[in-house]
């Protein structure tokens, strides 16, 4: 099994690091959150996650949804600016940091985002599979934490019934 983008983008200099994990992702979205309070800025958050993942490992094996976030984060690092970051939440999902983006210039990049990430398949027994994702969106507040941030994006993110994949606002 291997998850990769149908178009895989040629190596680069300018290619992103790899995600931040859990605790320096807490702390760049402090940061920004510092700075949006600051300055007066806008700031976004986006957070994939896949639709199914005990599933995906159940079809797949252990591993697998890990390795399709991955390939996940990669397949969105065209898709971002220098300074956007991604990062790997508990609980197996991704969290891109947004600053600068308020609520409809967010949306434009999650829909960017859902574009590209419809292009990521899995590779399994000689077949090719789309990999189902979810994907939330939600544009800082003043007095909002970084966890309620993360927690709205979450919400924001969350399968209703009977609604194909797109990007969803968490709004106050």
């Amino acid at each position: 099994m291997a998850a990769t983008p149908t178009d895989p983008p040629a190596p680069s200099a300018d290619d992103r690091p790899d995600p931040l994990g859990a605790e320096q992702l807490r702390r760049r979205l402090e940061e920004e959150i510092g700075r949006a309070e600051r300055y007066g800025t806008a700031l976004s958050c986006l957070l994939v996650g896949l639709q199914d993942p005990d599933g995906l490992a159940r079809a797949h094996g252990e591993g697998t949804p890990e390795r399709a976030l991955e390939c996940m984060s990669r397949a969105l690092a065209p898709q971002l600016r220098r300074f956007d970051r991604v990062g790997l939440l508990a609980g197996g999902q991704l969290l891109v940091v947004l600053p600068g983006a308020d609520e409809r210039r967010g949306e434009i990049v999650a829909r960017r985002a859902l574009r590209r990430l419809r292009a990521v398949k899995l590779e399994h027994g000689g077949a090719r599979q789309a990999i189902a994702v979810r994907i939330g969106l939600t544009a800082w507040r003043s007095g909002l934490s970084a966890e309620q941030l993360v927690e709205r994006s979450r919400r924001a993110a969350r399968p209703e019934s009977g609604r194909s994949a797109q990007p969803s606002s968490g709004r106050s």
